[in-house]
């Protein structure tokens, strides 16, 4: 469990340094430097990196969407088929970057597994 949290929050705080200076898969990268440095077991592999950076695109979406009343979130909320719920559009991004970040840390945790074997 000691893992998952340090794991959780370290994803979260490299991908919060990494999203200043790079595009969106930045949170791609933070999750396979974790997944790298902190090794999960099973499905924690996958889980944990998901929900940090699903909780994290959320909370960031929502705080700059709030910053202009979701003006531009219910505008691209009514041209994919959300029924122009701006909260809804905000989930659905949370979820796609998870899932992102998720694949990413499995890769990492496959290169780590490639490394040690070949020491």
């Amino acid at each position: 469990m000691k893992r998952n949290t340090i794991n959780f929050i370290a994803t979260i705080s490299i991908a919060l340094i990494l999203s200043q200076f790079l595009p969106w898969w930045s949170v791609m990268v933070a999750s396979f430097i974790t997944a790298l440095a902190f090794s999960l077991k099973k499905m924690a592999v996958f889980l944990v990196p998901f929900l940090a950076i699903m909780a994290f695109w959320i909370v960031y979406s929502f705080w700059l969407s709030s910053a202009n009343d979701f003006i531009l979130a219910k505008k691209i909320a009514v041209l994919l088929p959300l029924k122009g719920n701006a909260y809804l559009l905000i989930l659905v991004t949370g979820i796609i970057g998870g899932i992102a970040a998720g694949f990413s840390a499995v890769f990492g945790k496959e290169c780590s597994l490639l490394i040690t074997k070949k020491k």
